[in-house]
């Protein structure tokens, strides 16, 4: 697959993975100015489920992404594809029936495969610290990651995190294949779902469509499946709904970096007793932030209210909720 570039700096990097001959993608964009303080900043961008980096944080509805809101606000601006995604590579057993192979990318693997990205940017930048901005599952990869490696995180920003719910009564254990198929009317759905009915749309479906485009782009196989849609690794999905049995993927009580919640008021993947559990549980991250946001689902960063969204990660990011210190 041709790699595009998205931005003007645009740089694109391809390293060895944790996982044996496969690699890792990534795409970078330096600042265009520089923070106030002088202070190099890196944040690495963690994606979800079902679509990789370019996708989300650099992806421009109008011209504008959350990509380039960060790099306005000084900060060198990193993402990264997991392995099955984007233009990582993809796991052998992908090519396999999905029933073969048990599921791919689960948390554990994707918080290595982190490990592995911050480890490369850090060195590249000649810093010792990284923010990570997650999404979705992406934020319980970043999480495990962060308390895995306590001192390579500088800020933990988490959109629509997945919390632990409590399990249902006579449930199995959640299990699933090594991949599935997410369609193009799959993520619609997705993406206006938890709009309620008598409130206006917060996506266009003209702004979909374009999107969809390049969503196929990231599969070669994408249109030779009816209906058309992308292969995916399954093991994020099942890490999600066994979240909500019970059994969470990570430990926020291992995290030590100030810790930001970030949601929109209409996100049914992470409710007002998702964001409470998880706020009460990071009881070691110095500071924490709980941030909701009206008009806003679980894919905000794509919706009208983005730029709010860009906003709050980025005050957070900075460090604008810090008192200075009496001298």
């Amino acid at each position: 697959m041709t790699i595009p570039v998205l931005a003007q700096g645009e740089e694109h990097f391809t390293i060895p993975g944790p996982n044996e001959g496969l690699d890792l993608f990534l795409r970078y964009v330096p600042a265009r100015t520089a923070t106030s303080d002088q202070r190099r900043r890196a944040v690495l961008y963690v994606h979800g489920a079902t679509f990789p980096s370019a996708l989300s944080i650099a992806h421009r509805f109008d011209g504008q992404s959350w990509r380039d809101a960060l790099n306005d606000a000084g900060f060198d601006v990193w993402g990264l594809d997991f392995q099955g995604f984007g233009f990582s590579d993809r796991y052998p057993e992908m090519a396999a029936a999905a029933e073969a192979n048990a599921p791919l990318c689960p948390t554990g693997d994707a918080a290595a495969q982190l490990a592995t990205a911050a480890e490369f940017i850090l060195e590249h930048q000649g810093l010792s610290a990284i923010s990570l901005l997650a999404h979705s599952w992406g934020c319980m990869a970043a999480a495990r990651f962060a308390g895995e490696h306590p001192t390579l995180i500088d800020r933990l920003a988490l959109f629509g995190p997945i919390s632990r719910r409590d399990p249902p009564r006579y449930m199995p254990r959640p299990d699933g294949p090594a991949w599935r198929i997410v369609t193009v009317e799959a993520q619609w759905a997705r993406f206006i779902e938890d709009v309620p009915a008598d409130e206006p749309p917060v996506l266009s479906r003209a702004h979909f469509d374009d999107w969809a485009k390049l969503y196929l782009d990231t599969d070669p196989e994408s249109r030779r499946h009816d209906p058309l849609g992308v292969k995916t690794p399954a093991g994020p999905l099942i890490d999600v709904l066994r979240a909500w049995h019970g059994e969470l993927a990570f430990d926020p009580a291992l995290v030590r970096a100030p810790v930001a919640i970030l949601r929109g008021a209409w996100d049914g993947l992470c409710t007002d007793a998702d964001a409470r559990w998880l706020f009460d549980a990071f009881t070691h991250a110095p500071l924490k932030r709980d941030v909701k946001i009206g008009r806003g689902t679980h894919l905000m960063h794509l919706e009208t209210m983005r730029p709010a969204l860009w906003a709050e990660s980025i005050a957070f990011l900075l460090g604008n909720d810090a008192a200075p210190v009496p001298l």
